[in-house]
């Protein structure tokens, strides 16, 4: 039983790689089970027996997509601990995060997720979800840290961590958004723009 599992999901994965692929490039409508079906080099009935529409699996696609960006960063910055100074923790957190998401496949995703919105509104709502949600999720957590070690200073935790996060994300993903792959802000520029976020939030949430 643990094999035949172990061969469903490696088939499941091919196909949410094929497909992933494909939607990006065409778009959903653009892209049709049997391109997955013969892209992933299985029969169209495997796909549906994994995923039962079209919807279906373009819904997994972004899930994970987004999911595996957002456990990437959560593998490489650890929850702070209280001696552990919040500029610190703040820089890693931000210069991490816009390395990770800020990639030609995932900009194409979210521009393809915003164009389906009307039709899938569910897509919206787990890209928002998995990706800025769960940041600000994370730091609200470490805010509350830092706020018992006398580090900030913030009478709205989620509020403060919905800040810092578009203070770091908003003009570098609206940028690319709209401007495209060329507007990716480059290797050389991610930390200088994590740390003047930093300076700023900290300028109004940190102790002095």
């Amino acid at each position: 039983m643990s094999g035949a599992r172990t061969r469903q999901q490696r088939t499941r994965d091919t196909i949410v790689s094929a497909a992933a692929g494909l939607f990006l490039r065409n778009g959903f409508l653009g892209a049709n089970m049997d391109e997955i079906a013969a892209a992933a080099d299985v029969s169209k009935q495997t796909v549906y027996a994994h995923f039962h529409s079209k919807e279906g699996l373009f819904l997994d696609v972004v899930r994970g997509l987004t999911g595996v960006a957002g456990d990437r960063h959560q593998e490489q910055v650890a929850d702070p601990e209280p001696e552990r100074p919040i500029g610190d923790y703040l820089l890693e957190f931000a210069e991490l995060q816009l390395t990770i998401v800020m990639t030609p496949r995932l900009m194409q995703l979210r521009r393809l997720v915003i164009g389906e919105a009307e039709r899938f509104p569910e897509l919206g709502r787990a890209l928002h979800a998995l990706g800025p949600g769960r940041s600000i999720e994370r730091l609200s957590r470490a805010f509350v840290r830092y706020r018992e070690a006398g580090q900030l200073v913030a009478g709205d935790i989620p509020a403060a961590a919905s800040f810092f996060n578009w203070l770091v994300m908003g003009a570098p993903v609206n940028d690319a958004m709209l401007l495209g792959d060329d507007a990716i802000l480059p290797a050389s520029q991610v930390r200088s723009h994590a740390e003047e976020s930093v300076r700023i939030f900290l300028a109004a949430y940190g102790t002095r």
